[in-house]
């Protein structure tokens, strides 16, 4: 019983964590749709697009955990360069003395425009064919949107219609008006502290404890 209940309190002590940095998630899917005429049409032909994906899975998409927003594309992480639905999700904390103005700004490749959201609220969006070109010298060409944020953690998403070649892409933020930007990494800083937003290691550390806690009650279940 000791045995047991170690291992369920090591089990239930994964699930609560510290990042030291943004957890960054990428997930793609195929999709010809072109472009919407709203953040919300984004956002529902996305994960349209991704749901089919989880489905029925298809070659050259799929779904990563990133070190980091630089210098990011479809093509060098699964394979195919054309008809693309983009999600990317950001999880990052603020603390109490970074609260206050941000600006956010993502760099993209998307044919067929994309959306800005921040907490499931949409920041902004554009049905322009979008192609940053690793410049930000044409606002017409990336996303971008200043705001006041609180003290606690925060979701920045990133959707958007590529249909061909992607290129690389990038997300950054700035804190107050006379900061620098910054790209999202695993060296950002921003800590985010959460039970919803597992990282990968502490997945597998649940799984490994889980697996352990079912070994032992079949042994004893055999002895009995």
């Amino acid at each position: 019983m000791k045995i047991h209940t170690t291992l369920c309190a090591a089990v239930l002590s994964c699930c609560a964590f510290q990042a030291d940095a943004s957890v960054i998630t990428l997930q793609t899917a195929y999709s010809t749709a072109t472009a919407q005429t709203t953040a919300a049409g984004y956002k529902s032909t996305v994960e349209a697009a991704l749901k089919t994906q989880a489905q029925t899975p298809k070659t050259g998409y799929g779904t990563k955990v990133l070190p980091a927003y630089d210098s990011v594309s479809n093509q060098a992480l699964f394979g195919a360069n054309s008809d693309i639905a983009w999600k990317a999700t950001i999880d990052f904390g603020v603390t109490a003395a970074q609260a206050g103005n941000w600006t956010f700004r993502t760099g993209v490749d998307f044919d067929y425009g994309g959306a800005l959201f921040l907490d499931g609220i949409a920041l902004t969006s554009s049905g322009n064919n979008m192609y940053w070109g690793g410049n930000y010298n044409t606002a017409s060409q990336y996303l971008q949107a200043s705001l006041n944020l609180a003290a606690g953690n925060h979701t920045l998403t990133i959707y958007g219609l590529e249909h061909c070649c992607d290129g690389a892409e990038q997300a950054q933020f700035k804190i107050g008006s006379s900061g620098l930007y910054t790209s999202f990494a695993g060296t950002d800083g921003l800590n985010l502290k959460s039970s919803a937003v597992p990282e990968p290691a502490t997945l597998a550390s649940f799984g490994l404890g889980l697996a352990l806690v079912a070994g032992i009650r079949r042994r004893r279940q055999q002895r009995g």
